[in-house]
């Protein structure tokens, strides 16, 4: 199995001297443009046991603007798999033209099924997949967001060698998958901490079953009222970071942690003289359909 990949840099931000502190981005969404970030990672071993098993089709699950979805239709379409999403919402069966995600991920072949957010709350439960499989056939099922056990194996290779010179590695949180695999490879002197894009404190449990480390730390200021919650405040900072640094951050996940992580160089969290590290896990395909959005809502649009 081989995708059209490039290898992450890690870039280093010039921050004021007064900060005292050095910030470089693991840019992990210059991966691939479709197949970025963690969701490369969180797939790829996935994917090769999709292969070894011999199943020809990828069933997932994802809402409206979901990373995972686009990721899981492009990586299909390039290898040759039928994709299917489960796609939280029936509203949105009438609208996939005008989703910009939904509509990427339906011109790399990815078919749909739509169903009540009632019904989508099931989705771990056996009789509802084995009614998906009564419809749709057999099929190899990759969780919501990706992380299982494959998917953590695939994010314990976004650290190297070089990168045992960082004090503090900070990510962006969803399902748990990327942080746990970081935590997994982490050196004894580094810390790492997880900046959660929801609200919940269920969290540390998930990430409990696949680590048994604890040098690490979930972050639960920096979430701006839940998953895909955005403010004035929040767009403004994504906006001037990516006009000063030349860096794209999505308003779900990347934008969110990059925000925190000043934040917290500001009020002197971190050692003076720390080395930081923050993974950029990609996610920009997401900022047209939170444009969409922020229209409706009257707010500033977050450049492209």
């Amino acid at each position: 199995m081989s995708f059209n990949l490039e290898y992450s840099i890690n870039q280093k931000v010039e921050l004021p001297e007064d900060y005292e502190v050095e910030l470089h981005i693991k840019r992990e969404d210059k991966i691939n443009p479709f197949i970025s970030g963690n969701k490369y990672r969180k797939l790829k071993y996935n994917l090769q046991e999709a292969q070894s098993l011999d199943y020809k089709t990828i069933l997932t699950f994802g809402g409206a603007y979901s990373n995972h979805i686009a990721a899981v239709a492009a990586a299909g379409k390039e290898l040759g798999f039928k994709t299917i999403g489960i796609i939280r919402g029936e509203e949105l069966v009438a609208k996939v033209n005008e989703n910009p995600t939904l509509r990427f991920a339906k011109s790399q072949g990815m078919h749909f099924k739509f169903v009540s957010r009632s019904a989508y709350r099931d989705k771990e439960n056996e009789r509802f997949l084995e009614v998906l499989k009564e419809e749709l056939n057999d099929f190899y099922l990759v969780p919501e967001g990706g992380t299982n056990l494959l998917a953590v194996k695939g994010c314990e290779e976004i650290l190297n060698e070089e990168d045992s010179a960082f004090d503090y590695i900070c990510c962006a949180v969803g399902t748990g998958g990327t942080i746990s695999g970081l935590i997994n490879t982490s050196k004894s002197h580094q810390k790492i901490l997880g900046f959660p894009a929801l609200k919940g404190d269920f969290l540390s449990t998930n990430i409990s079953k696949f680590v048994t480390k604890n040098n690490w730390e979930l972050i639960t200021d920096y979430h701006f009222g839940g998953y895909a919650k955005v403010n004035k405040e929040l767009i403004d900072f994504i906006n001037q970071f990516n006009q000063e640094y030349n860096i794209s951050l999505d308003p779900v996940y990347t934008g969110k942690l990059m925000f925190g992580v000043i934040k917290m160089i500001e009020a002197n969290y971190f050692e003076k003289n720390s080395k930081i590290l923050v993974i950029h896990t990609g996610g920009l395909q997401g900022i047209s359909g939170m444009n969409k959005r922020l229209i409706d809502k009257e707010l500033p649009l977050i450049n492209e």
